[in-house]
C-alpha cells in the first residue's frame, strides 16, 4: 500500500469539501490594490514564499534567519485576528524542519500542511510532502507524495514547488510547478486518484511559456490563479517590470482552461523580482516575497453587480 493511502488519506478525507459549482460563482472584484509590506523588517528579515492558513490568523513562510535546523525552515506567525498585525515568527521545528531545504509550506484544512524539502530520500532535488499537527505529539513524519517516473505520484527528478490545494465538487487538485518534466520550469496540476495517491503532474500549457513559470497559488474555488514568471513580456508585448513578476489569470468553470495572464501591475510588481503569491483563503489578499521581505495586496467585492 502506497504511504499515503496508509498514513494520510483517512485525514484528508475528512476535509475533503465536496462543493457545487454553481453555489461558488466567482464574484466580482476590485483590481488589488497597492502592496505593502505585511510583516515590521526585524521579522520579515530573510522571509519568502508567504501563505496564510485558511482562517487568516496564521502566516507561514520560509526563512534562513538565525535559530533554525538547516539552512532554509519554514516558519509561522500568529495573529488574533485578520486585519491585526502578526506576531514574531516561530520555527515549526523537526520533523517538518531538517538540516536540509525545507520551504513552500501550504496550510490545508484539518491542520494538515503540504511543503517542500530537499531532504534525501525523495525523488529529486526538491519534493512535496504532507504533514499534520498532532496537538498531543506535534508535527507527524512527512509523507513523501511519491515518484511520477515510478509511477507512483506527481513529484520528480527535478524539483518541485509551491503545492496548491483545490478541493471542489468531489475532485481534489493539487497545483505545483516543477523543473523535472521538462526543459522549463512549468506549472502543473495532479489530482487525487482512487487509490489515494496523486498522479503525475498535467502541464498547464494555456499558462506554460518558454520562460520560468512557476509557483502557483489557486483559489478554494479553481478558478483564479496567481503565479510568478519570468517572462520578459505579455499581452501585447508589454514588457515586464522585473526578472519575476506576479501574473493573474481566470476562467469561468474548473474544466476550462485559463485565460491570458495578467500581469499584476507597478504597484505589486518592481524591478526587484516578486515570487511565491498566495491567495488568502477569502480571496481577498495575496502574499509574496521580494528581497527578503513579505508583502501583501488586497482586493474587495465590488459593487458593480
Amino acid at each position: 500500500m502506497h504511504p499515503f493511502v496508509n498514513r494520510s488519506l483517512p485525514g484528508l478525507a475528512l476535509i475533503a469539501c465536496s462543493v457545487s459549482l454553481s453555489a461558488l460563482a466567482a464574484p466580482p472584484w476590485t483590481e488589488f490594490g497597492p502592496a505593502t509590506a505585511d510583516l515590521d523588517t526585524a521579522n520579515s528579515l530573510a522571509g519568502g514564499c508567504p501563505i496564510e492558513s485558511r482562517d487568516g490568523k496564521s502566516l507561514y513562510m520560509a526563512s534562513t534567519r538565525p535559530g533554525g535546523q538547516g539552512d532554509l525552515d519554514i516558519w509561522v506567525a500568529h495573529r488574533p485576528d485578520i486585519g491585526a498585525a502578526f506576531g514574531l515568527a516561530e520555527n515549526l521545528g523537526p520533523p517538518v524542519n531538517s538540516p536540509y531545504a525545507d520551504f513552500c509550506p501550504t496550510p490545508i484544512g484539518g491542520k494538515f500542511l503540504f511543503f517542500v524539502s530537499t531532504r534525501p530520500g525523495g525523488c529529486g532535488a526538491g519534493d512535496m510532502y504532507l504533514t499534520r499537527w498532532n496537538p498531543a505529539k506535534g508535527w507527524t513524519d512527512p509523507v513523501n507524495l511519491g515518484c511520477f517516473e515510478a509511477g507512483e505520484g506527481p513529484n520528480s527528478a527535478g524539483g518541485e514547488f509551491s503545492p496548491s490545494l483545490v478541493e471542489v465538487d468531489g475532485r481534489t487538485l493539487l497545483f505545483f510547478s516543477s523543473t523535472g518534466y521538462d526543459v522549463t520550469h512549468d506549472l502543473y496540476v495532479s489530482e487525487l486518484q482512487s487509490d489515494g495517491t496523486f498522479s503525475s503532474g498535467a502541464p498547464i500549457n494555456e499558462l506554460n511559456t518558454a520562460s520560468d513559470d512557476r509557483m502557483p497559488s489557486v483559489s478554494k474555488d479553481g478558478l483564479e490563479i496567481v503565479f510568478a514568471s519570468s517572462r520578459p513580456t505579455w499581452g501585447d508585448g508589454q514588457p515586464a517590470y522585473g526578472s519575476f513578476d506576479i501574473y493573474y489569470a481566470s476562467r469561468e468553470t474548473l474544466d476550462e482552461p485559463f485565460g491570458n495572464p495578467i500581469n499584476l501591475g507597478p504597484d505589486i510588481n518592481t524591478a526587484q523580482g516578486e515570487t511565491r503569491s498566495s491567495f488568502s483563503w477569502d480571496r481577498k489578499r495575496v502574499h509574496f516575497g521580494r528581497s527578503g521581505e513579505i508583502y501583501v495586496t488586497q482586493r474587495e467585492k465590488s459593487r458593480k453587480k
